[in-house]
């Protein structure tokens, strides 16, 4: 990757850094892993595995734990940190700055802004958005290319809606949130009656509500209210292609990585963690700080604390016990015919 940041600039940004080494380099060209680095990268061991690369990269500055025991070689500095992958985080939030141009604050010519709407200071709104009937956008909000807000939303301060987000009407965000692109929030719920054999559409009147500091990956959709509202919890962040249902009430600090469905009416309290491709029914109480591994099949309530895996889900050692036994059931089948004399 090529970027630039000085060391000294480096430095500031780590200021409870241990250093080690020297070089003549005052810049720092790009950043890569231990393998691939070259002369004048930044690099980072953040995963114990790799501690054998360390003595062999190319890369000029290297983020180090601050019990890794070795030195650098000529030309080379180790930068002993507490936490090497937050520190490598930190220099990226910074060097991010420089790969995305800002948008300009500033209404293109091509959005259409419904006289009703209240618009901010500081506000951006890209080409050819739309935002409808008195909607409100709080001060230093960027809506991008192509995104919808329909009637009657809300957007708090510093949220960033990428290209085509769909905003459907009548659904609050607040203050620093991240939609990215494809998102739809406050599509109409699954619901239908079935009558004499033909299915009834049930009329979804509700919202969404999105809270402080929530991330939301591309793609992902989350439905309306039959009535009331779905809310995400503040300072909970959900994967790409995520599918959550009407009525659906998530926690605060929760993480709900890809491809998770999760069913009308369910609920999940604070610090919930959610593995990929897991599946939740309709109308359960997922506990306090559950573990939910991915793939799991969820189709009753989970206590707090409980760690699960599999279909259908199992206290998590439990299943592994099954899985290692499984995996011997043909050598137990062997012995059984050899005691029966079976063939």
């Amino acid at each position: 990757m090529d970027l630039k940041i000085s060391i000294e600039r480096l430095f500031e940004i780590l200021p409870d850094s241990q250093v080690e080494g020297s070089t003549k380099n005052k810049d720092l060209k790009g950043v890569a892993s231990l393998e691939s680095a070259r002369q004048g990268d930044l690099s980072f061991l953040g995963n114990p595995k790799y501690k054998n690369l360390v003595q062999s990269t190319n890369a000029t500055l290297i983020l180090l734990p601050e019990d890794y025991d070795g030195s650098p070689k000529d030309e080379q500095i180790y930068l002993r940190i507490k936490d090497p992958s937050k520190g490598l985080a930190s220099v990226c939030s910074y060097l991010e700055k420089n790969l995305v141009t800002p948008p300009e604050m500033s209404i293109h010519p091509t959005a259409w802004l419904d006289k009703t709407a209240k618009v901010a200071n500081g506000v951006t709104v890209g080409a050819f958005a739309f935002i409808g009937k008195n909607v409100q956008i709080e001060e230093y909000v960027s809506v991008g290319t192509h995104c919808h807000v329909g009637d009657k939303c809300s957007i708090g301060k510093n949220s960033y809606l990428h290209p085509g987000v769909k905003l459907l009407s009548r659904c609050d965000l607040g203050k620093n949130v991240i939609l990215n692109a494809g998102v739809v929030i406050g599509s109409e719920g699954y619901g239908f009656d079935q009558v004499d054999g033909v299915h009834h559409k049930i009329p979804h009147l509700g919202k969404v509500v999105v809270e402080d500091d929530v991330e939301i990956g591309a793609n992902t959709c989350i439905d309306r209210a039959r009535f009331e509202e779905t809310r995400i919890g503040s300072g909970t962040k959900i994967d790409n292609l995520v599918q959550i249902g009407h009525n659906v009430r998530i926690g605060k600090g929760c993480l709900i990585v890809a491809q998770v469905g999760i069913s009308g009416s369910t609920q999940f309290e604070d610090g919930v963690v959610v593995g990929g491709q897991a599946g939740f029914a309709g109308h359960l109480k997922i506990g306090k700080g559950a573990k939910i591994a991915g793939q799991a099949g969820i189709t009753k309530n989970v206590e707090a604390g409980a760690f699960l895996k599999g279909n259908p889900a199992l206290p998590f050692h439990l299943s592994q016990r099954i899985s290692i036994l499984q995996k011997k059931l043909p050598e137990l089948f062997n012995r059984f015919e050899g005691i029966t004399g079976k063939e």
